[in-house]
């Protein structure tokens, strides 16, 4: 059997909410965890998805289904999953009635010191100054 292809939902969190919830500013942990729970159940992320507010019938979400590329969407957390998307129920709703899965990773968060902040701070804030994030 092969692998089943998956897209990870990860939030696009303003970066002055950093100091209060760092993970839903952080797409790389959040697409990170996606990736983590996709491989414990021997499935593939295909497509990472950064999304704000999306309605759930956009076109965007849907082309990667239609074309077979995905098979399932993964969140890392509710919270990422509605900040990603304008109506979790309809999305659910709309994955229902397509018959993608969707799935919730639900694995420990990570913990942000300081300098973990300060990391996401400087990713986030210099992408066009070729930062790469190392």
């Amino acid at each position: 059997m092969g692998d089943v292809r998956v897209a990870a939902i990860a939030s696009l969190t303003p970066l002055e909410e950093l100091d209060s919830d760092p993970f839903l500013v952080d797409t790389r942990g959040q697409h990170a965890m996606c990736a983590r729970w996709a491989a414990d159940q021997g499935y593939v992320v295909t497509r990472q998805l950064r999304l704000y507010g999306l309605r759930p019938d956009h076109p965007a979400l849907w082309a990667d289904v239609d074309s077979g590329e995905i098979e399932l969407f993964v969140a890392p957390c509710d919270r990422v999953l509605a900040r990603a998307l304008a109506s979790v129920p309809q999305f659910t709703a709309e994955c229902e009635r397509r018959g993608v899965r969707l799935e919730i990773a639900g694995l420990h968060e990570p913990s942000y010191s300081a300098d973990d902040k300060a990391g996401v701070h400087r990713r986030l804030s210099m992408p066009t100054a070729g930062y790469d994030g190392c």
